[in-house]
Parts: structure tokens; C-alpha cells; sequence
């Protein structure tokens, strides 16, 4: 009796069939876990998306704080010690991310360009010469503009005062 040998077809069955199973198993691995990633990335938690909502901002709105007669700037006497005379010329931006804010500006340019006047002609020439002293003097003007505001138009509007030009003589 002559002993049959396999033909190639049958070996190569069990191998293919072998090779077949595994990548369909990790065809279902990748799967699950591309689908489970993908579903944690996009379908994360609402708190994420308050949080994508909080990162996108407005865009910001300049507006240039000028007297009606159109000087661009504010010229004031300083306070000092010594007998000298000094002066503090300022160019001054409201920064805002509310497109409302600009017209009421505007609106309340004299009653906001009075008080300026009024806090800048107050400040002390010693004082505003450190960093910190300009840094306060720009705080106290985004405060007094946020004030005007919230009494005219019942919100502070304005983000920030910029010192655009800042000159002390």
C-alpha cells in the first residue's frame, strides 16, 4: 500500500484559515478600539464642550478715547514735589469684545474724557514713574470707563484701557 501523500491543498487550508481568523480578529480589535477612541474624543462629556465654548472669544473692538474736538490724546499737569513743572500726555484705547460698547462710548465720550482729565491731573509725577504707578494709573482709568458704563448702559463693556502712547515730561 503506497502512502498518499497530502496534497498542498489541504495543508494550506488550516493556514489560511488560521492567517484569515487572526486578521479579522484584529480587524475587530482595531475596530472597537478606533470606535471607542473616536467615540470618547467626539462624544465626550458636556463639560468639555463648555469648555470649547469658554477658549473661542470674540474678537476685540479699539476705541480711541478723544475729546469731541477730536484731540487724540490727553495732555495733563502732574502733581510733584519739586519745583519744576511736569506734564503727562496719554493716548488712550477702550478694548472690548462687545460690538455695543463702541457707540456707547462714543455716546458718553464727554462725561468719560472729564473724569479722565480729572484722576490724570490727581496722579503724582514720582509715582508714575515706576511700572508699578502706570500699571495702577491703567487699572484706575479701565475702572472709572467700566463704571461710566455700567451707570449709562447697565453692563462694563470694556475689557481693558491701553496706554497707546504714554509720554511724562
Amino acid at each position: 500500500m503506497a502512502e498518499e501523500k497530502p496534497t498542498g491543498d489541504a495543508e494550506e487550508a488550516p493556514k489560511k484559515s488560521k492567517k484569515m481568523l487572526i486578521i479579522i480578529i484584529a480587524a475587530v480589535v482595531l475596530l472597537l478600539g478606533g470606535g471607542g477612541a473616536g467615540y470618547f474624543f467626539l462624544m465626550g462629556s458636556s463639560e468639555g464642550e463648555e469648555e470649547i465654548v469658554e477658549e473661542v472669544q470674540l474678537p476685540a473692538v479699539y476705541t480711541n478715547i478723544r475729546t469731541k474736538s477730536g484731540r487724540p490724546m490727553f495732555v495733563s499737569t502732574l502733581l510733584s514735589d519739586d519745583d519744576r513743572t511736569h506734564y503727562l500726555q496719554a493716548y488712550i484705547v477702550a478694548k472690548s469684545r462687545d460690538a455695543d460698547v463702541g457707540p456707547a462710548i462714543e455716546k458718553h465720550m464727554p462725561l468719560i474724557v472729564s473724569r479722565l482729565n480729572t484722576m490724570f491731573s490727581t496722579q503724582e509725577f514720582v509715582k508714575l514713574s515706576t511700572i508699578q504707578g502706570k500699571q495702577k494709573l491703567r487699572e484706575d482709568a479701565t475702572n472709572l470707563i467700566q463704571q461710566v458704563l455700567k451707570q449709562r448702559i447697565g453692563k462694563k463693556g470694556v475689557e481693558e484701557v491701553l496706554f497707546t502712547n504714554f509720554v511724562m515730561q
